[in-house]
């Protein structure tokens, strides 16, 4: 499809949703992408990317940014306590904050570095086993710890279930947000962004849509 057609839609649904113009910040999910293709987006213009692998991301963005101004680098994918100091060093945004031991790291780091992503809370919509993020009735108590620990989270992530209506759990992290005081929501994919967009969302995720399919040989 493309980066200027995924464009459009997000100003489309904007627009039908009554939101403002530019509101919604487009994640472009270069994870497993061959190198030309993430180049040549960002030779279009864009400036926000997703990745979900530190060390992937350590491989191949520290020269684009010298080489492009202004790119601002989100973590998306689940992070591992043992790289919070990379993390915290390389991403303007960590969406996967989903639990207290990753806090505490993310914490010290934060205060040793100096340098502050924001932060989203990953909330286990689906209540899926298999799938990071905390449980929404957690939400609460899981926040004031974080605060507790100086972290000041900023919104809140999730990732629906893969089969079935994503709507009621955007609408359950939009909930979830306005009750806790969040402002940024982190929701919809290449599939669904403009129902995302419809509930509030703030940041859509959006990979294959733009890029083409991932070979993951």
């Amino acid at each position: 499809m493309g980066l200027e057609q995924i464009k459009t839609r997000i100003a489309a649904a904007e627009a039908a949703s009554g939101r403002d113009p530019g509101s919604v910040r487009l994640i472009a999910v270069s994870k497993v992408q061959p190198p030309e293709r993430v180049e040549s987006v960002l030779q279009a213009g864009q400036r926000i990317f997703g990745e979900n692998y530190v060390q992937e991301a350590q491989g191949k963005w520290p020269d684009w940014r010298e080489r492009f101004e202004g790119v601002e680098l989100h973590m998306i994918g689940p992070l591992q306590s043992n790289k919070a100091r990379a993390a915290v060093g390389l991403f303007d945004a960590i969406h996967t904050l989903d639990r207290i031991s990753l806090a505490r790291k993310l914490a010290q780091q934060i205060a040793e570095q100096g340098r502050s992503p924001q932060l989203f809370i990953q909330v286990n919509t689906g209540d899926e086993p298999q799938k990071a993020g905390i449980l929404a009735d957690e939400l609460p108590g899981f926040l004031a710890s974080c605060r507790g620990l100086g972290l000041d989270p900023k919104g809140l992530m999730c990732i629906p279930p893969e089969t079935g209506d994503p709507l009621p759990h955007f609408r359950l992290l939009r909930r979830l947000a306005r009750e806790n005081g969040l402002q940024n929501l982190s929701m919809g994919m290449s599939a669904d962004f403009e129902s995302a967009i419809a509930e509030g969302a703030t940041h859509v995720r959006v990979g294959s849509a733009i890029f083409g399919a991932r070979d993951y040989g």
